[in-house]
């Protein structure tokens, strides 16, 4: 029988989804004994859910809901109305993320240090350090299950062809090549298989060799009693009492009926769309500009990484499909070198996009017509490439608002993402364009394509991380500047981007933050 919480319980911790930052601190928190709800606007989803299909998936589990994307750059006008590719459902993007799990580098804690004033940005160094982050990242490495590291002893996954011709490239220009560090298990572990190989870590894993708080962290919190998941649970303001502390959630459950969940702390983990969307939704008369925002930071600062993609053709069959979807990464260039003509770095993650993708990115706006686009596609089974990754400039006017007139099916304002590239991403984009054409033209490819970046799946900034209550929403536990019992528990709390994927970072930061909140209950300070 699961656990029930009655409504009026006011000693809960009330967790707003059920990604890497919530799935996860609800998990940390059973286990310390503490009670929580985790409020998931998506579905609950089966493990006979998942398909090897990747439109099916993609209808099946992103977030559709209505969002409008503006501003100049060219994803507005290729992807109007989809700014990020991430998931409505219990696990959040964790069923769609690929697995790659990478520590940030301890330059990236310390960007306005290393950098100073970056004109047009609004860099700022994090308030912990990498040191600091040190025994955390070993925690969540252990707990995801990351091969290749020292935490699991679990070896890497072996070298595909796709990963051998990259290598070869990277090798023949000088550049170093490694296997990616993924949380996809190569041994039995954690009651979960190896992985089989089957080439659709992003539409979720139906076998569970990928770490997912679908069937990780959550079942693991469900299991202690001390942890009630409500699905199809959307989240339409979080309240407070006259002294400004938050007081509880409320939601609309599937059927639109609404409830009140009362609450002792409120962790905000929707991602770093919806979460700041519900802080500037929660305004009141004491509030006006939103909870949490007397920075007016609340919604500034979003970052996706700096991002495209590159695919080479070759005379031969490379059949990069047969791998997991990021086998490798080159690392050459994830150091900060302003001698390149742009400031912090960038990695190329060698990925495979299946059939369906490559139709849809190669050249988005062409919907998959045309001669030239034809012509590749019938190359796909030749073709190996890499996604660009990149540290995204934090920038105060790339944000999250909400539309002033449309309301969703929830009758919340439709939020609003605008996004334009700094001049330091495209000057670092180019630069990744050349060197991958370098890299494939150094192994004999016929021809190289650019691809222009698609929607986001690493979201971060907008509830950003500060020393000063002045710069950012939350400090460096991820706890509001303005209110003792509200934290941030997912990317947006991110102070820059970094290099490397989120998720592990998430995670780190979310053990962290557990022993924090316990800390602070235990002295009744929040």
């Amino acid at each position: 029988m699961s656990t029930k919480f009655d409504l009026n319980d006011d000693s809960l911790v009330v967790i707003i989804g059920s990604g890497a930052g919530g799935g996860t601190l609800a998990n940390e928190l059973a286990q310390k004994g503490i009670r929580s709800v985790v409020l998931e606007a998506g579905k609950r989803f089966k493990m006979d859910d998942i398909e090897n299909d990747e439109w099916k998936m993609f209808g099946k589990i992103s977030w559709l809901d209505k969002r409008y994307v503006v501003g100049p750059a060219r994803i507005a006008k290729d992807f109007p109305n989809l700014p990020a590719w991430i998931v409505k459902g219990v696990g959040g993007a964790t069923m769609h993320w690929a697995g790659v799990a990478m520590r940030f580098q301890e330059h990236e804690f310390k960007m306005k240090t290393t950098n100073g004033t970056v004109p047009g940005a609004n860099v700022l160094d994090w308030p912990v350090t990498l040191k600091e982050m040190e025994p955390y990242y070993e925690k969540a490495e252990k707990k995801m299950g990351v091969c290749g590291t020292k935490a699991t002893g679990m070896p890497f996954h072996g070298e595909s062809s796709h990963y051998k011709v990259v290598k070869e490239g990277a090798n023949r220009i000088g550049a170093k090549c490694e296997q990616a560090t993924l949380a996809i298990n190569t041994e039995t572990r954690d009651g979960r298989p190896s992985c089989q190989v089957n080439g659709f870590c992003m539409q979720g894993c139906r076998i569970g060799a990928k770490w997912s708080t679908m069937y990780t962290e959550i079942p693991k919190a469900e299991a202690t009693g001390k942890t009630e998941v409500r699905p199809q649970s959307m989240v339409l303001r979080i309240e407070h009492d006259k002294t400004g502390k938050v007081t509880g959630v409320l939601y609309a459950d599937k059927d639109g009926n609404q409830h009140l969940q009362k609450a002792r702390v409120v962790a905000v983990a929707g991602n770093s769309i919806e979460s700041p969307r519900m802080l500037l939704n929660s305004a009141s008369s004491m509030f006006p500009d939103g909870l949490a925002n007397s920075s007016g930071q609340v919604g500034q600062n979003y970052m996706t990484h700096t991002t495209g993609g590159v695919y080479a053709e070759f005379e031969k069959p490379v059949h990069m499909y047969k791998s997991t979807v990021v086998p490798g990464i080159v690392h050459e260039w994830k150091n900060n070198d302003p001698g390149r003509g742009h400031v912090a770095g960038y990695e190329l993650e060698i990925l495979h996009l299946g059939l369906p993708f490559m139709s849809a990115f190669l050249n988005p706006g062409k919907g998959g017509w045309g001669r030239e686009l034809a012509d590749s596609l019938a190359n796909y089974d030749k073709m190996a490439g890499f996604w660009i990754c990149g540290e995204d400039m934090a920038v105060e006017s790339n944000n999250i608002t909400l539309h002033p007139t449309e309301k969703d099916q929830y009758g919340l304002p439709v939020p609003v993402v605008y996004k334009a590239d700094h001049i330091n991403d495209t000057r670092m984009r180019n630069h990744a364009y050349d060197r991958s054409k370098e890299l494939f033209d150094a192994v004999g490819a016929l021809k190289v394509n650019n691809l222009p970046p698609y929607p986001a799946s690493h979201n971060m900034g907008t509830n950003r991380m500060s020393e000063h209550a002045r710069d950012g929403v939350v400090n460096r536990w991820g706890q509001a500047h303005d209110i003792d019992n509200l934290f941030v528990s997912d990317g947006s709390q991110f102070t820059s981007s970094g290099t490397e994927n989120p998720t592990l970072t998430i995670v780190a930061l979310a053990i962290r933050q557990a022993d924090y909140i316990a800390d602070q209950m235990k002295k009744k300070a929040i």
